[in-house]
């Protein structure tokens, strides 16, 4: 499909409490490495490109940027290509949302996710790297099932300091979901959801939109395939979607993954100028009922 004058205000907008974003926006996981993001060994990418990328998006009317202190590289950060791409200062209509849980040791390796006493520390480096006073949104992100109610009450607690705007969760159950907003209120849930990704997790995600809670899914277009990017060969029922419209099978995943409701974000990330135009096009793909009962099967199929 034609990419060169789409933006992604063809995507819609959603509120994530007083901000108003574009539904699609862009991911910035991928920026500080070539091939798989998040390993102690990566290479780290072009840095140049990067902030090319960067410019670009917010060029194609992305105003939201998903991302970590610890989305890093050995010599770069996402946070810092962000800072110096778009900040000093950042247009006013952007909102960057960050993570907070995961640590890596400055090697890259993964260790264990914070604990009550590490967060504020989390936050405030997010807020050194990034340039800003605040924070617009961060997610606590959770490993497992266990109570997140301590953790999440000292995020509460930096809101209300005025470090934070506003507060999400990430990789949560409902019932994780229902504790966090008993504590404060809670903006948009983050986790992974796609064509095929977690179909056990669609009444979940109806479930975000009747409360008013942004749903951001992310690996939407690369599904099983997670830090590694897109893998394999598509079904041949995404194939002919994506032939009749002319148009990607990346594009039709993002474009079916908008379709779940409107309250419902897509954060796909990329270092290739390319992919970002694509992506962002995905926005104004509009898929026919024929379509979607087409995709709706293959997203319940049985895991091959």
């Amino acid at each position: 499909m034609p990419t060169e004058t789409i933006t992604a205000a063809a995507s819609g907008t959603w509120t994530l409490g007083d901000l108003e974003v574009h539904r699609i926006g862009f991911g910035a996981m991928r920026l500080p490495q070539d091939g798989p993001a998040l390993r102690a060994a990566a290479r780290s990418g072009d840095r140049s490109r990067a902030i090319a990328v960067l410019r670009r998006a917010v060029e194609l009317g992305v105003n939201h940027i998903d991302t970590a202190a610890f989305y890093f590289s050995p010599l770069r950060s996402a946070n810092e290509l962000i800072n110096s791409a778009l900040g000093g200062p950042y247009p006013d209509d952007l909102v960057i949302a960050t993570k907070v849980g995961p640590t890596r040791d400055a090697a890259g390796e993964w260790a264990a996710h914070a604990g009550p006493g590490q967060l504020r520390g989390q936050v405030e480096e997010n807020l050194r790297q990034l340039g800003r006073d605040h924070l617009d949104v961060v997610n606590l992100r959770v490993l497992g099932t266990d109570s997140l109610a301590e953790r999440f009450g000292v995020l509460a607690g930096l809101r209300e300091a005025g470090l934070i705007r506003h507060l999400g969760v990430s990789n949560v159950t409902p019932e994780q979901l229902a504790e966090a907003q008993a504590i404060a209120p809670v903006v948009c849930v983050q986790n992974m959801y796609g064509i095929g990704v977690r179909p056990e997790y669609d009444a979940f995600v109806r479930s975000c939109g009747e409360q008013g809670i942004a749903f951001v899914s992310f690996y939407a277009i690369a599904a099983a395939g997670r830090e590694g990017g897109a893998a394999g060969s598509e079904s041949e029922e995404l194939l002919t979607v994506a032939r009749a419209h002319g148009a990607s099978p990346a594009q039709v995943r993002l474009a079916w993954t908008l379709r779940r409701g409107p309250h419902v974000l897509a954060i796909p990330g990329t270092g290739n100028p390319d992919h970002l135009a694509d992506n962002v096009a995905a926005g104004a793909l509009h898929l026919t009922d024929e379509d979607l009962a087409l995709l709706e099967r293959l997203h319940h199929a049985p895991a091959a």
